[in-house]
């Protein structure tokens, strides 16, 4: 069975765990500013590039502010998400608003903040002068339809809510312009979890092309191409991880033809990466409570699909390390789950694993992107702390677990707050 290496020792791990009781994240400094480094390094070809991290993915004050000094923006989807950012210290164009069936306290406040506003839909245009007002710098939402393939997780655009058609975004632009505004971006986002580099590089080629076309036919200037994320993290040990230095090239290819070639240069280019950027660097701790064996055999965890759900939303694979027992023969078959009352609930199906026994530390790999993040209550399950192993070795708690208050905490048991229509 092939291994994937651990940042930590059995031994850190009960150490940790003697403290932080499991269930927990935990996420590694080091890696995520080593891999966020290596990004800007890839693209230091494009002039003004940025990386607006997913905020989505790992919603924590303590990543932004070390993705913050790594020189990351952030992308933001909703008012939550643009508080995040400004209590970190992300403003002004560091930070990217792109919702979908926005309300208008999101567009006001990413105006109060100075952020890139990024319209889904040309009703929008009108939406945001009336509630929050005209900004400086506005940008649309591309959806090609079946001028592009999508993936498997995404879907195919044609199928999407997102975005504007070919059609509505020439129309968005000549309204925006007409309307005074000076300043343009363009975005896309057709792909989730791809690890094919050429998606990302067919992407750039016909977003190239629009700024040309948009620029020839409007007779406007657009600042930034926004190519969206997307690219995808080797879950599996025998997936190979994008190569970011090859995809980078291949883009500059089409930039340096298109852009450079029709006089649309400087173009900056943008993306907003999530998963890629902090998704391998974080793990779910979890202990085995008990082994059943019935049909099939059954480790019983402390956690669940309510601190993972991608298993069961998607049928994605986690690997799985058993510390102190990853040289044991893989020789026993198990379906890794939860205690909730769904029988969806299972971080591992059919899963080859060393012989379980109750008190075995499980490490669940790659969650360091829509783990924690797509967390739930179901079932009055209380959400796992978040911990961070920082560069000089500490490990710190970067979100405490939550409690039986906590979940009460939103609750009214007097009926006290009555309304009669």
């Amino acid at each position: 069975m092939p291994q994937e290496k651990m940042p930590f020792t059995k031994e850190q791990l009960e150490d940790i765990i003697s403290i932080y009781p499991t269930p927990f994240h935990i996420y590694i400094e080091k890696d995520i500013r080593e891999n966020a480094r290596r990004l800007i390094n890839a693209f230091s070809w494009a002039e003004g590039f940025k990386e607006y991290f997913a905020v989505k993915a790992t919603p924590n004050p303590y990543i932004m502010k070390i993705l913050k000094s790594e020189g990351f923006g952030a992308d933001c989807s909703s008012l939550p998400e643009l508080l995040l950012a400004g209590k970190v210290g992300i403003g002004g164009e560091d930070i990217m608003l792109s919702s979908n069936d926005t309300p208008a306290e999101e567009f006001i406040k990413a105006k109060e903040l100075g952020a890139i506003i990024n319209l889904d839909d040309i009703s929008h245009i009108a939406y945001l002068e009336k509630h929050a007002g005209l900004p400086d710098i506005i940008s649309f939402r591309y959806n090609p339809g079946n001028r592009k393939q999508g993936n498997a997780i995404i879907g195919q655009p044609q199928d999407a809510k997102f975005g504007l058609t070919h059609e509505q975004l020439f129309e968005a632009y000549k309204m925006a312009k007409n309307m005074g505004i000076q300043r343009f971006g363009i975005h896309t986002m057709l792909a989730s979890n791809e690890l094919n580099p050429g998606h990302f590089v067919e992407t750039a080629e016909m977003i190239f092309k629009l700024v040309v076309e948009i620029s020839k036919n409007i007779k406007i200037s657009l600042e930034f191409a926004n190519i969206g994320g997307g690219i995808g993290i080797p879950y599996k040990p025998e997936d190979k991880p994008v190569d970011i230095e090859s995809l980078s090239k291949g883009i500059k290819e089409k930039y340096d033809t298109i852009i450079r070639t029709n006089n649309c240069h400087p173009l900056k280019l943008f993306l907003e990466c999530g998963r890629m950027i902090t998704g391998p660097y974080g793990y779910l701790v979890s202990k085995v409570r008990h082994i059943k064996k019935t049909y099939k055999n059954y480790a019983g965890l402390d956690a669940s699909i309510a601190d993972l759900m991608r298993p069961a939303l998607y049928g994605s694979y986690h690997h799985i390390t058993i510390p102190g027992k990853e040289d044991l023969p893989h020789n026993r078959v198990y379906d890794l789950t939860g205690s909730l009352c769904e029988n969806n609930d299972k971080l591992a199906i059919d899963r080859k694993l060393p012989e379980l026994e109750t008190g075995d530390i499980i490490v669940i790999h790659d969650t360091g992107a829509h783990g924690h993040s797509m967390g739930f209550n179901y079932n009055g399950k209380l959400r796992s702390a978040e911990l961070l192993f920082r560069e000089n070795g500490e490990i710190i708690q970067i979100r405490r677990a939550e409690t039986v208050d906590d979940y009460f905490a939103t609750l009214d048991f007097e009926g006290l707050k009555t309304f009669t229509a």
